[in-house]
């Protein structure tokens, strides 16, 4: 069963936060991470969607997910995003 890394985020450091973007993909991949969405336009259908940017990564499965996120690699990678916005995150099991 895949897993699914989802992000709501607000980027509060545009200039900074592009150093994540550059960063993190190859670190995802390494993990099996696949960018379903990252950003685009959207429209909030129902509810409260809190921030403007989205982002899906896919990985071949739940475990996968966690252990990219929670990696050495991914650790100083992660304190760039965490220092230049703000966000929503979760981990998920799918199909």
């Amino acid at each position: 069963m895949s897993g699914y890394a989802i992000f709501n985020i607000k980027v509060t450091n545009p200039e900074e936060y592009k150093e994540y973007i550059a960063q993190v993909k190859p670190i995802a991949e390494q993990f099996g991470g696949e960018y379903i969405v990252r950003g685009g336009e959207s429209v909030t259908v129902e509810g409260t969607w809190t921030y403007p940017r989205t982002v899906v990564i896919k990985f071949p499965s739940y475990e996968k997910a966690l252990a990219w996120y929670h990696s050495k690699e991914y650790a100083p990678v992660k304190k760039i995003r965490l220092d230049n916005s703000v966000a929503n995150a979760i981990i998920i099991k799918g199909a």
